[in-house]
């Protein structure tokens, strides 16, 4: 018999808006299994929930190692009802300045560990005809931000596959959301969070890149509580869209973004239409 508790399955649990949202989680009486690379740094900063908090060190770049973390959760608290792949961290560099190597590895973590959940979460929710999936993507997901190419690369993959994998969970009564945040009150500019291309070229001036976002960290004017609420109360809608934009400057840049594509289209339309036999 499944619990009225929801059991979350939440990554990227050791810090900004993954730490907020397990904290939130547990303060409203649900249960969460929350994946880190340090389960005791993580167990050190959530304390009073050890019946309803399962923390586990997992590398999400291995599906065995993934689909034994789902395991876990499933044999602890006997459902799944809520996953936000919400893993990732930014690498700095321009296209050309990326190695292939370093390249991969941003994707292996901000796209391939979102998949590797998904395919690890899907067999159970589509078992239970239900459960609720939350993609983290950005607005760098939405408009390509220049020396930051492989992150925007994974988080525009990550809204193509969740409008994929919303028109196929439908049948099974599972829903997906993919939320692209704006700038918000995180770690994640902060000097030191940010990975570098180490083929560093003078040409594009990334210690300046580096320079103006650690300027600009503890800036933001997005507030991560009122972001996680926001996905807290998604959890409990009969009916949450698949794309949520959050942040005034999310949705400010979407709508630039989509004027200017209008314009480009229009302007080259003869062109677009002319390729069909005649």
């Amino acid at each position: 018999m499944m619990s009225n508790k929801k059991v979350w399955f939440i990554t990227g649990a050791s810090n900004g808006l993954g730490l907020a949202l397990v904290k939130l989680v547990l303060s409203n009486g649900d249960r969460v299994v929350a994946t880190t690379r340090n389960t005791e740094d993580l167990k050190s900063k959530v304390f009073g929930y050890e019946s309803d908090f399962l923390p586990l060190n997992v590398n999400l770049k291995d599906d065995e190692n993934v689909k034994m973390a789902v395991k876990q959760a499933i044999d602890q608290f006997g459902q799944l009802d809520v996953v936000v792949n919400n893993a990732g961290y930014v690498l700095g560099g321009s296209i050309e300045e990326l190695t292939d190597q370093e390249f991969r590895a941003t994707l292996d973590v901000n796209l391939f560990g979102t998949v590797n959940v998904i395919r690890a979460a899907m067999p159970y929710l589509r078992a239970q005809q239900s459960g609720y999936i939350i993609n983290i993507s950005s607005s760098a997901g939405y408009a390509g931000y220049p020396n930051a190419g492989s992150y925007s690369a994974a988080k525009f993959a990550i809204i193509g596959i969740s409008e994929a994998l919303h028109e196929e969970i439908k049948p099974f009564g599972v829903k997906v959301t993919v939320v692209a945040p704006g700038e918000f009150r995180t770690n994640l500019w902060e000097e030191g969070a940010i990975a570098f291309a180490k083929n560093s070229l003078a040409a594009y001036n990334s210690t300046a890149v580096a320079e103006t976002l650690s300027e600009l960290s503890g800036k933001q004017k997005g507030d991560p509580e009122k972001l996680v609420a926001i996905l807290f109360d998604l959890s409990r809608n009969p009916n949450p869209p698949l794309h949520l934009l959050l942040g005034p400057d999310a949705y400010q840049l979407v709508i630039d973004q989509r004027e200017k594509e209008k314009d480009e289209i229009n302007t080259w339309k003869e062109i677009t239409l002319s390729t069909n036999f005649d």
